[in-house]
């Protein structure tokens, strides 16, 4: 009896040695900046504490281009995996296959129909690249249930509100109309005898979406003197330099307000069209419109309406619906409009970001620890 109850003894240190350790082991200092900077919470209980958790075999999808662009993650995630086998699929669809996902209990790749519907039954948790996780918005039920997602949500923040803001202070300035005419070698100021948009400083910015993204470009049209008011969904909280935040009912009168307008938000089912012929015809006229969110959120032919009209002095569209627009679009030809093709994520130092976070995570799923960035899959974000 006094030897059994000695092994019992050694066994439950053991396991608190464990659990203490997967629980006090922290990131690098790199990483750990980010999860301070950009405020990426922690989910509410540890994966060893999920029944299915039993970390074995994990999938990555990493294609040369995105391995270019996350230089060192590989060998990151091989260190970090541990004892568990880690597979690199380097297809560049990102759709492992189904014989690769054979047995998988996590995914690290984007969230598509495509990917879950090749999943093992084993599979726990999925991190996507991505700040999105529209790819897989028709998932059943069934899919989601007893299943953990992940994403990148906040990372490419600060890249997406440089971005907006280089598009709102060129269409501000009349950029692109200079560009045209050094693009045929014209010294031309006859732009600058047209009515202007005028100066940001004392301007209304309105947020729509004011989640991690949103807030940093909150943060930079503020530091530009500019008031700046936002929707949110979850709540009427933000930082001090947000001057209103309002519930999504108050959408068209926070609108009416705004010489800026920036779609931030994320595709769902209460998100998809809600740019529209009304919404345009309640904003304020003359208005600026810069989309970064998706492109499904608004209604491309009631865009292209109140551009033709006046209603909106112009619009910087990062994110289109559909994607690729269409070569014979109207807005492709349109001098108050400037046009990138959903790139304002890509930045050297926000694919840094997603790399350390994926591998971050990757890590605390072995240890058993509280994930980054959890995903009410629900909700859609």
């Amino acid at each position: 009896m006094i030897y059994m109850n000695k092994i019992f003894a050694i066994i439950t240190v053991l396991l608190v040695a464990h659990t203490v350790s997967a629980e006090t082991a922290s990131p690098d200092a790199e990483t750990q900046q980010i999860i301070e900077e950009l405020g990426l919470y922690e989910s509410d209980t540890a994966i060893r504490d999920n029944p299915n958790w039993n970390p074995q075999r994990i999938v990555v999808s990493l294609p040369a281009g995105y391995a270019q662009r996350m230089p060192g993650l590989e060998a990151q995630l091989r260190k970090n995996a541990g004892t568990a086998t880690l597979v690199i699929d380097t297809s560049e669809t990102m759709v492992p296959s189904a014989e690769v996902l054979a047995g998988a209990d996590a995914i690290i790749s984007l969230c598509t129909q495509a990917t879950i519907n090749n999943a093992s039954p084993r599979l726990l948790w999925l991190h996507s690249y991505t700040a999105g996780v529209d790819g897989c918005a028709d998932l059943t039920p069934a899919q989601i249930e007893d299943r953990v997602f992940t994403n990148s949500k906040r990372l490419m923040g600060p890249a997406i509100a440089e971005h907006s803001m280089a598009m709102l202070l060129s269409l501000a300035s009349d950029l692109p109309a200079y560009h045209a005419a050094q693009s045929d070698s014209r010294w031309d100021r006859s732009p600058a005898s047209r009515a202007s948009f005028g100066e940001l400083q004392g301007k209304t910015l309105l947020v729509v979406g004011l989640g991690g993204i949103g807030t940093e470009i909150a943060w930079r049209a503020h530091g530009l003197g500019m008031k700046v008011i936002a929707t949110r969904n979850s709540s009427r909280e933000g930082p001090d330099f947000v001057e209103y935040v309002g519930l999504p009912g108050e959408l068209s009168e926070l609108a009416a307000r705004a010489d800026v307008i920036v779609n931030a938000l994320p595709l769902t089912s209460s998100t998809t069209g809600i740019f529209n012929d009304a919404f345009f015809d309640k904003a304020k006229a003359g208005a600026i419109f810069i989309s970064v969110g998706r492109g499904g959120s608004t209604v491309t032919a009631d865009l292209i309406a109140a551009l033709e009209s006046g209603e909106l002095y112009g619009a910087g569209l990062d994110v289109t619906d559909p994607e690729p627009l269409p070569a014979d679009s109207p807005l492709w030809g349109m001098s108050n409009v400037i046009i990138t093709p959903h790139v304002s994520a890509v930045s050297a130092d926000s694919m840094k970001r997603v790399a350390a976070i994926a591998a971050e995570n990757l890590r605390r799923y072995v240890d058993g620890g509280r994930l980054l960035n959890i995903v009410n899959m629900k909700a859609g974000y």
